[in-house]
């Protein structure tokens, strides 16, 4: 592999520039992004991408599950690609940077290379992967989880909204459904740049994160039946309260994280009553645990006590219980090979840098099934995300784009 000069470095004028004129589309309330997966918002932001990716000189291709590839070509007609991106969507209350920084980086990357007519041998593919948040249709990553073979097409187009309308419907409806088969491409490696969303670079003050490992995660939707009843004129010892029933299982969700510290962690972020009137005691509660750790077998005996713990809570009050796991994945290990470009690039480039392991889910983490994967992570304020608040700075922003970008051209190599 070429080992690019320190010298080679993006515009960072030029990818600030871009990531605010995307933070137009699909605007939140409080400075932040609603532009969630297969809204009209989600096909604005695709068209302003592709339109960017064009200009740029790539060429666009969309698979089955709307994932958008824009191609820059090598000189190695016959080598496979360096893939490198991130997602476009973003929570209902989301910043501005949540995988918006990997997209437009990488995009960033090719702009670079233009300007300085640098031919890599291996083809470079900008990525967009559709509906990696996973809030408006469960689970998260969902068309990387396909692409890598994790979960069926046809079971992705038949996941739904609150409102019902069916995954697959809506990416017609958008007009970003792809007649390419999903999955059929090959990856020579890699790379995804993402904002930490945590707190350990900043406070630390390290510039890239390198990350080895990416924990595992376990979402497990609990239902509960009880009896709707007036909260008023029902009796205390006569109530079958899921709400109360609810309460109790999150206590026990985070007795449970705790009993693994430091590194499990364990919440619940999503949680409905019905029929949610003010005097009426609930009937229903449905709710969604998340855990997450680095060790499959901590994960393992939380969602058993998990289970063991709630069917004992909901016999004690008279409720019924059911559990589904409606998402997941296990602890990843990201290839060596990846690893060792983004820390070198980090090396050569000057940049302070530390092992981390990712907290949260990303696309990477199913793409490493498939092919040698790893990211690069840089600080964000207040480690806060998934928040109209989250922010970064342009020299942040700048230091994870130049080491992708290093770490990107040293696997794709530079043509002689």
């Amino acid at each position: 592999m070429t080992t690019p000069s320190a010298n080679l470095k993006i515009n960072g004028a030029r990818l600030w520039d871009s990531i605010a004129e995307m933070a137009k589309i699909g605007p939140g309330v409080a400075g932040g992004n609603n532009r969630q997966t297969l809204t009209d918002e989600d096909a604005e932001g695709r068209t302003l991408f592709a339109a960017w990716c064009r200009h740029a000189g790539l060429t666009l291709g969309i698979d089955g599950m709307g994932t958008m590839f824009a191609t820059r070509p090598g000189s190695d007609t016959d080598a496979l690609p360096v893939y490198v991106g991130s997602h476009l969507d973003t929570q209902p209350t989301g910043g501005k940077y949540d995988g918006v920084l990997g997209v437009l980086g990488a995009l960033e990357i090719i702009r670079t290379l233009n300007d300085l007519d640098i031919r890599t041998k291996r083809p470079i593919v900008v990525t967009n992967w559709t509906n990696e948040e996973g809030t408006r249709f469960a689970p998260a990553m969902l068309a990387s989880g396909v692409f890598a073979g994790v979960h069926d097409q046809e079971w992705a187009y038949g996941r739904t909204d609150p409102e019902g309308r069916r995954f697959g419907d809506e990416l017609q409806r958008i007009g970003w459904r792809g007649d390419e088969e999903t999955g059929s491409r090959s990856m020579h490696a890699f790379f995804e740049l993402h904002i930490e969303q945590g707190p350990i670079l900043e406070a630390e003050d390290t510039d890239i994160g390198v990350v080895t490992h990416g924990q595992g995660l376990s979402w497990i939707q609990v239902t509960i039946d009880g009896k709707d009843s007036h909260t008023g004129s029902t009796p205390m010892p006569m109530r079958r309260n899921a709400g109360l029933g609810m309460a109790k299982i999150l206590l026990l969700v985070d007795d449970i994280a705790w009993s693994h510290k430091p590194d499990a962690v364990g919440a619940v972020g999503h949680a409905d009553v019905y029929p949610n009137s003010r005097n009426v005691i609930p009937g229903k509660a449905v709710f969604t645990v998340d855990f997450r750790s680095p060790n499959i077998e901590v994960i393992a005996d939380m969602e058993r006590r998990l289970q063991d713990g709630g069917r004992e809570i909901c016999e004690q009050m008279g409720l019924s219980v059911e559990f589904e796991k409606v998402g997941g994945f296990d602890p990843v290990e990201f290839d060596a090979g990846c690893v060792s470009a983004v820390r070198n690039a980090a090396e050569r480039l000057g940049y302070s840098h530390r092992n981390i392991v990712s907290g949260a889910g990303h696309d990477a983490c199913w793409i490493n099934k498939v092919a040698p994967t790893a990211m690069v992570m840089c600080p964000c304020v207040d480690g806060l995300s998934h928040n109209e608040a989250e922010e970064i700075s342009p020299e942040w922003a700048s230091a994870g784009v130049n080491v992708l970008l290093h770490a990107v051209v040293e696997t794709a190599g530079i043509a002689v």
